[in-house]
């Protein structure tokens, strides 16, 4: 018999392993690597496992940091709502006595509804003025930069010193606003002196302040939408409000969405022209929600009450963003 004749027994090679003849000679099979577990190699999980180790070494101390910083506060505020305490002598478990003593606080309607009358007022006023601004400034050619600079300038600009400087524009005697009126034959206006207009001349500056990052944002998104939209539009023969209406806002309506969650959220929580323009009045006109709270803590040493009004407002917030979250998933799926 030959050496070489089919029938000849080789020894298989390492790794392989023989399959049973059928009379043409012996086939091989090359063998894989051992599995492990869910199927992975050892050597592949063991990196994998060195990779997610390392992660976690980057990642603890930014845990520790917000930890310290952002959620122990929250927690340490809730227990705080439950007791009593000067924050100097230990304090002093009373359950839901700071709750009831809230409640019963005829203040905390005014508050809540002030608060309201300025979230209401700033959508109105507020909310459509940034993309107004941002549709005529998109139209601009030459210049647009110089135009964009002057619409985000405000935001620059620090909040107090801002307020101090309309508070000058608010002038009963020699403000810009009633000289600027007195020529026309209008005036003078007690801007923040009455009632009836201290609530209106707060949104007016918030809106003047904090439109330019909104602007700059639905120019950004403006100039995402495609050019061949509006050409196939003004082909059907739609003029501009139909382009806008039928093109720009449909294209911007997770944008739109976004910003106003964010505007109810940061009307919500006004507090810096109220403390700053009228101090909550006059006849407490101005008080919101948050200057109520800083009442509570740093003029009454009830931080009890501050804090459980503070807990109150998280979870009115928490509820805001979940409802918006429920919309907006019903809008993505529509």
């Amino acid at each position: 018999m030959s050496l070489l004749s089919p029938s000849s027994h080789t020894p298989a090679p390492p790794g392989t392993s023989p399959s049973r003849g059928t009379g043409r000679g012996t086939r091989v099979r090359i063998g894989r690597p051992k599995r492990r577990g869910n199927g992975r190699p050892a050597g592949r999980r063991a990196g994998a496992a060195r990779e997610q180790f390392t992660a976690w070494l980057f990642l603890v101390p930014t845990l520790i940091v917000f930890g310290l910083f952002a959620w122990w506060p929250i927690v340490r505020s809730l227990l705080l709502g439950f007791q009593r305490t000067n924050l100097v002598d230990p304090a002093v478990w009373v359950g839901l006595d700071n709750f009831r003593a809230l409640f019963d606080d005829p203040l905390l309607g005014t508050a809540v509804g002030n608060t309201l009358l300025f979230v209401g007022l700033g959508i109105v006023i507020g909310f459509p003025a940034p993309l107004v601004i941002a549709a005529v400034v998109s139209t601009v050619r030459r210049g647009a930069g110089i135009y964009r600079f002057l619409v985000y300038l405000p935001v620059v600009i620090p909040p107090v010193v801002a307020i101090l400087l309309w508070k000058w524009f608010y002038d009963p005697g020699s403000g810009l606003f009633n000289s600027a009126l007195g020529t026309v034959g209008l005036g003078p206006f007690s801007w923040l002196e009455s009632p009836d207009t201290a609530m209106l001349s707060l949104v007016l500056e918030a809106t003047w302040a904090g439109m330019g990052g909104a602007v700059l944002i639905y120019l950004a998104a403006m100039a995402g939408i495609p050019a061949e939209l509006y050409e196939a539009a003004e082909v059907d023969g739609a003029g501009i409000w139909r382009r806008i209406v039928h093109v720009m806002l449909p294209q911007l309506r997770p944008v739109i969405g976004l910003l106003l969650l964010v505007q109810l959220i940061g009307t919500i929580q006004v507090f810096t022209e109220p403390y700053i323009f009228t101090g909550g009045g006059p006849q407490n006109s101005t008080l919101t929600v948050l200057l109520l709270i800083f009442r509570y803590a740093f003029q009454d040493g009830e931080y009890g009450q501050a804090a459980a009004l503070s807990f109150l407002m998280v979870l009115a917030l928490a509820v805001l963003s979940a409802v918006y979250l429920r919309v907006t998933r019903s809008w993505s799926t529509s």
